[in-house]
């Protein structure tokens, strides 16, 4: 019956209905794709940790100033020392500034610096419904306006000027991240097929399904409350593309296979999807799977990347499941040409670097293993110099922006923490004993009039130093501990420093939560799979270990090579979940077919057929991953760029070296013993791996 149903897209008449659906579903949901950007949700709430101090005191500052609002510094400055001509532009400026829309009433008159060389105009601008890309174009504005030359620079700065840089990005980085990532991908294809023509049915194939789900995930966004940022819908092409290719290949390759034992490209086909179907099936519910689990996470912004990416790989499985099967169908053979895999011809089987590294390794499997483990852990000590505790705004671009110039210059003219002050707001009662003891604590530079409405009184403090410092953070806490005393006071610290304080804490809560989730709900995907419980934690054990060795080599390039000042305190988070959940796919290619070949020829025998059978198509997949991670780079933000580093880096390692030789190592060495406690983990291997007795005296000799 199983057998039947995964066979069904390659039926003779049932192919045509799979293409007849796919162009429905491509014709009703493309189109609403096109429309994500409409119901991304990138104001604060979503990405904030939902019940931090900060995030409670953002809502109640509603009453004082209106929602979802962010200050941008507009900087001027002239190294001869500005005129009162300037300033008196900058007063101009200002009143043109509230003609411009989204920028608010409760703008901050311009101030000239004390060494007369700058001014600062504190400009709140609304986040309306465009989110960053409606922030864009009101800074783009606001620079049009004051920016008229005549030796005057002109910078915006701040969080509102930050916003406007990060929104150019990922507008315009869209378009770019998808020409590289297909790029990377058809390239990578016409390599591994050595044909013109067949590399466009899995791009085909893949660019539909991302069509299809990005119109699927905004359908939901849209009725269903599913939140969708500008982070998770970029995320969402490279994985799509990336893990969709993934299966095609594997796909394709057991087809190829199939088509050498049978002669009717319809059974081919169908032996091929009963075969490879299960691992392709459990690799993609393991990566779905390990992506909603991000749903326990507190920040907002990795809340909702789970589901977004879950339905991506979904959908994306779906594609290559069906419409990529009735397609290789419907086109034949001819589609492999000049290289037609022809009815008897030889198995891939037979010869090949993969078989003979196979045959190497299984002369002494348990030195090569422990060799391959310490290797690893070696490269793993670099973690202890990862600095994943934040970047600073103006570390967080590969280039320098517009905003991180300005940034530059009003430190050097102004207090480091004017135009993004601490927020308090306590209870109106309260209000000069919150303001005194707010202007005693130690980092705050001054402490402005309360205001007071409904109840409650608004308060605000410039800091000494910078705001996203850690100096500030430090600041924040003592804030914190201080007016948190006051009986009945009711303080909530808030503002931008804030903020990057509790969503870096809840960054920390969620790694320590969702990795062991993560990796209990991997273990129970492959003990179904495999029927199995050593094979399971063994598969985990080396994907960890993989990870560890990754996060180390990360630590060295991202500090020594590209000059970073530190990694994102969702980094490891991010990494592990993509690593881990994209990393067990090749073990899982790997081992469910060595236990497809251990029924009938034993484990030992089966890990070198198995190995043999899915060396070229494991290590083209994984190419295809690395190269579409590695599209990442096409944008020039820190975040971006590491991630894309690490998983490109920590999916080459796990399919060149952690599959190919630590799990084949394994394998060959706990025998058996891997399928405990089923029936299989009870037969015995029989004879020697074929070769492996010629191979013993030759290694022995070197």
């Amino acid at each position: 019956m199983i057998r039947r149903v995964m066979a069904w897209p390659s039926g003779r008449w049932a192919k045509w209905g799979v293409v007849v659906f796919w162009l429905v579903a491509v014709a009703a949901l493309a189109p609403l794709g096109g429309k994500l950007t409409d119901v991304q949700k990138n104001d604060m709430s979503a990405w904030l940790p939902a019940n931090a101090e900060s995030t409670k005191a953002l809502a109640l500052q509603e009453d004082f100033r209106a929602k979802d609002t962010m200050p941008a510094l507009v900087i001027y400055d002239r190294p001869s020392g500005v005129t009162p001509a300037d300033l008196d532009k900058a007063k101009a400026d200002a009143k043109a500034f509230l003609g411009v829309p989204d920028v608010q009433q409760e703008n901050v008159q311009p101030v000239r610096s004390k060494d007369g060389k700058a001014i600062q105009t504190v400009v709140t601008i609304k986040l309306g419904d465009e989110g960053w890309g409606g922030i864009t174009k009101t800074v783009d504005k606001m620079v049009d306006i004051a920016d008229t030359g005549g030796g005057l620079g002109v910078h915006v700065t701040g969080p509102g000027g930050y916003a406007a840089d990060s929104g150019k990005i990922f507008s315009g980085g869209d378009n770019t991240l998808m020409f590289a990532t297909v790029g990377v991908v058809v390239l990578i294809l016409l390599i591994t097929y050595r044909s013109p023509l067949l590399w466009l049915l899995p791009i085909i194939t893949a660019g539909l399904a991302l069509g299809s789900s990005q119109g699927l995930i905004y359908l939901l966004a849209k009725n269903a409350g599913l939140t969708v940022n500008a982070q998770s819908s970029f995320i969402l092409t490279v994985l799509v593309f990336g893990a969709a290719t993934d299966y095609a290949l594997l796909l394709i390759a057991r087809y190829r296979e199939e088509l050498r034992r049978h002669e009717d490209r319809h059974e081919a086909m169908a032996e091929a999807l009963h075969r490879s179907g299960p691992a392709i099936i459990a690799s993609a519910a393991t990566v779905a799977a390990s992506l909603l689990v991000l749903v326990l996470a507190e920040l907002q912004s990795t809340k909702g990347l789970g589901p977004v990416c879950a339905v991506g790989v979904a959908v994306g499985l779906l594609a290559m499941m069906t419409l990529l099967p009735a397609l290789l169908v419907i086109f034949g053979r001819w589609m492999f040409w000049p290289v037609r895999p022809s009815f008897g011809s030889a198995e891939p089987t037979e010869g090949g670097i993969w078989a003979r590294m196979g045959k190497r390794i299984s002369v002494r499997p348990r030195i090569v293993w422990i060799g391959t483990a310490l290797v690893l852990g070696v490269l793993a000590i670099g973690m202890v110099d990862l600095k994943a505790d934040g970047l600073a705004q103006k570390d967080g671009f590969t280039k320098t922006t517009q905003a991180v110039t300005g940034e530059e210059i009003q430190a050097a003219h102004f207090p480091a923490g004017s135009g993004q002050p601490v927020v308090v707001i306590a209870k109106a009662a309260a209000a000069g004993e919150v303001k005194t003891k707010l202007a005693g604590i130690r980092g705050i530079n001054s402490v402005g009039e309360p205001t007071v409405k409904n109840g409650r009184a608004y308060i605000e403090g410039t800091l000494s130093d910078g705001a996203d410092s850690k100096a500030a953070e430090d600041t924040v806490g003592r804030a914190r501990t201080e007016l948190h005393k006051l009986d009945g006071a009711s303080a909530l610290v808030g503002g931008g420093t804030a903020l990057k304080v509790d969503m870096d804490d809840a960054s920390a809560h969620d790694v320590k939560l969702i990795i062991p989730v993560v990796l209990i709900v991997v273990f129970g995907i492959l003990a179904l799979l495999l029927r199995a419980l050593v094979a399971p934690l063994l598969l985990i054990g080396t994907v960890v270990l993989s990870f560890a060795a990754t996060l180390g080599v990360s630590a060295v390039v991202f500090e020594h090579v590209f000059g970073f000042a530190g990694a994102d305190t969702s980094f490891p988070l991010w990494a592990f979940v993509f690593l881990v959940a994209l990393g067990i796919d090749y073990n899982i290619f790997l081992v469910t077919r060595i236990r497809e070949e251990a029924a009938t020829s034993g484990t030992r025998r089966g890990a070198l057929t198995g190995l043999a059978a899915t060396g070229g198509v494991i290590t083209s997949a994984g190419l295809v991953l690395a190269g579409t991670f590695a599209a990442l780079g096409s944008m020039p933000m820190v975040f971006t760029a590491e991630i894309g580093f690490a998983v490109a880096f920590g999916v080459l390692l796990d399919t060149i070296i952690v599959r190919s030789v630590l799990v084949t190592a394994l394998t060959l060495d706990v025998g058996r013993w891997m399928w405990w406690p089923s029936r299989l983990g009870k037969r015995g291997d029989g004879t020697p791996p074929a070769g492996e007795e010629d191979l013993r005296p030759a290694m022995a000799g070197k």
